[in-house]
């Protein structure tokens, strides 16, 4: 193993008003997925701790919305080079929580500190407009203002980067943000609100909350000093926090679950598409919201794409995290396992074939051999339930209108990708398919500098580029009559 005998898991705690809380009356108990064991306590935040954030939140964010973007974006840059000075250690609790190769959760956090460095400097690019007046006496003017306190809810499967994400979008924009993140591996948001610290951002701008997030989040939201939701999670979740923020006249980001549909015509370099995509199966165990799940290949490609996927799959070496050469680990808990083994046993009941995997492994942890079902018809629970892990079903189609019309069947609507060597091909393809993003030969999505959002069941708002500040701004109108003499 590659781990360090003397490695300490992070200190697990809440955030409230700059104060660090680890001991509560209730805790949760959290796992390492590679074993089951019990590795940390997590406390959870009473009735009076959220009154307290919200307070302090407010608080911060009078003072916090009058600091100019510079200084706004020096604690975002110096919070970035700490998140990559400290990467190694960060990513060890987060293995040793989430249960990702420590290479691919030392990369998850090198790769969100980007999105800290861009906000900082994006913000300073938070433009109002002039409108030229049909008087010459009225000067016509628009301002961007923070919309106030903000709250988020993020994932475990990017603990770090979903969170960040969230995080620095809301404190570029002049916002104060609580923040509730995932109990499954909860050591990267702390590891943030540390990091925060150490960079000097004020008390209250940021909180960490912990606790039953039901109550939380309906807790939250009725109180009239927050303003803003943003929420990553299942699609049912996230119906129930939009309506609840319906219901408070709340902001809401909502990005949920996808089905990302893959079309791989005959046209392209099949073998390059092959191992791209396998490669990209297993990424985090399956565990990704943009993660490729139904692959359509046309039927002249069909045989030879799944021998080559099958085989690339088949080979993926699956363990610890913190051993050398893993490039899967454990599923993040013992829940995810239990819904793999129900999406193969319906295929299998439905006569689809399982070319590879299609049981869990070993004796200990949450793990789940990379599988590849193929045969099936579109009713399998796999072509219509977003598996979230690493089951990839593979089947064929014939003309561009079957392909489309297939993939866009479903009420999702997050990423989805094609492959093809013919321009027109992927032209018309990215226009007919009905997600928020499409990527074409290549895996471009979550870039800082780009949209991050989907349509349909899979949300709205954007968690990157430009458009992400548009759920954290205000927009005043203001028009000034003046008739006073030159």
């Amino acid at each position: 193993m590659t781990d360090n005998p003397n490695f300490a898991y992070e200190r697990l705690g809440m955030l409230i008003d700059g104060r660090w809380i680890t001991e509560t009356e209730r805790r949760d108990e959290v796992l390492d997925p590679a074993t089951g064991q019990i590795i940390g306590h997590l406390p959870h935040a009473t009735d009076a701790d959220l009154a307290v954030a919200v307070a302090s939140g407010q608080r911060a964010f009078e003072s916090w919305k009058n600091r100019s973007p510079l200084e706004r974006g020096q604690i975002l840059r110096r919070f970035a080079d700490l998140a990559r000075s400290h990467a190694d250690e960060i990513g060890r609790s987060m293995t040793r929580d989430q249960g990702k190769p420590l290479a691919e959760a030392i990369g998850e956090i090198r790769f969100a500190a980007d999105h800290a460095d861009w906000h900082a400097e994006e913000a300073r690019r938070i433009y109002g407009r002039i409108i030229p007046s049909r008087d010459p006496r009225v000067q016509q003017l628009v301002t961007r203002e923070p919309v106030g306190v903000c709250i988020a809810f993020t994932p475990w499967n990017f603990p770090f980067s979903q969170a960040l994400r969230k995080v620095v979008a809301a404190l570029a924009s002049g916002c104060t943000i609580i923040l509730k993140g995932p109990a499954e591996s909860p050591s990267s948001t702390v590891a943030i609100g540390r990091l925060m610290q150490e960079a000097g951002l004020p008390d209250g701008c940021l909180n960490i909350v912990w606790g039953a997030s039901a109550h939380i989040s309906e807790t939250l939201l009725a109180a009239p000093e927050v303003k803003k939701i943003s929420f990553t999670g299942s699609v049912e979740v996230g119906k129930l926090l939009a309506s609840l923020a319906g219901h408070h006249m709340k902001r809401s980001t909502m990005e949920l679950g996808g089905h990302a549909p893959v079309i791989v015509f005959d046209d392209a370099d099949i073998d390059a598409s092959a191992d791209a995509l396998a490669a990209q199966k297993v990424r985090n165990a399956g565990q990704v919201c943009v993660s490729p799940t139904r692959f359509y290949v046309q039927a002249k490609a069909h045989d030879r794409f799944l021998a080559r996927f099958t085989d690339k799959i088949a080979a993926t070496k699956v363990g610890n995290g913190f051993d050398e050469g893993v490039q899967m680990g454990p599923l993040c808990h013992a829940r995810r396992v239990t819904s793999m083994e129900g999406f193969v046993r319906d295929a299998r009941a439905q006569g689809a074939e399982i070319v590879t995997g299609g049981e869990r492994m070993g004796n200990a942890g949450f793990f789940y051999a990379p599988t590849v079902v193929a045969g099936g018809t579109d009713t399998l629970e796999l072509m219509n339930d977003e598996p979230f892990g690493p089951i990839a079903v593979v089947t064929p189609f014939s003309e561009f209108e079957e392909v489309i019309r297939r993939a866009n069947s479903l009420p999702f609507g997050l990423a989805s990708y094609v492959f093809t060597g013919s321009s027109s091909r992927a032209q018309h393809a990215a226009q007919a398919l009905a997600a928020g993003m499409v990527s074409i030969n290549h895996f471009g999505l979550a870039l800082p500098e780009t949209p991050f959002g989907g349509i349909n069941d899979s949300g709205y708002g954007s968690e990157g580029g430009t458009e992400t500040f548009d759920g954290y701004l205000n927009t005043k109108f203001v028009t000034r009559f003046d008739n006073t003499p030159a």
